[in-house]
């Protein structure tokens, strides 16, 4: 059992997302195949989008970097480094007002 830094993956996956042409970049924390429990940490370059999809469970997003816009149909929530945020049960999208890192951890059905 050892640490992970959070502030040292954000840093190492934003690094990442502007080598990459998308613009976004993700590491896995934990989980995988066959776990329900997930965690991942996403970086997104300002203006680069997760675009609309399925929530697959109960998940929340903590800003680790930047600041993001969470979008549902009839919602909107943005939120800025140190914000914890629960993930609506509905389709939705994140767009990265500045570049951004989250960590995403998610139960899935």
């Amino acid at each position: 059992m050892e640490p992970v830094s959070l502030t040292a993956v954000a840093d190492e996956q934003l690094a990442a997302a502007r080598q990459a042409s998308s613009g976004r970049a993700a590491r896995t924390l934990h989980g995988g195949q066959g776990a329900r429990l997930r965690q991942a940490v996403l970086a997104l370059l300002a203006g680069q989008e997760l675009a609309e999809h399925e929530n697959p469970g109960e998940a929340t997003l903590h800003v680790l970097r930047g600041r993001i816009r969470l979008r549902t149909a009839t919602e909107t929530c943005d939120a800025a480094a140190g914000d914890h945020v629960v993930i609506p049960p509905a389709r939705h999208a994140v767009e990265a007002l500045d570049d951004a890192a989250v960590l995403l951890t998610a139960l899935v059905r």
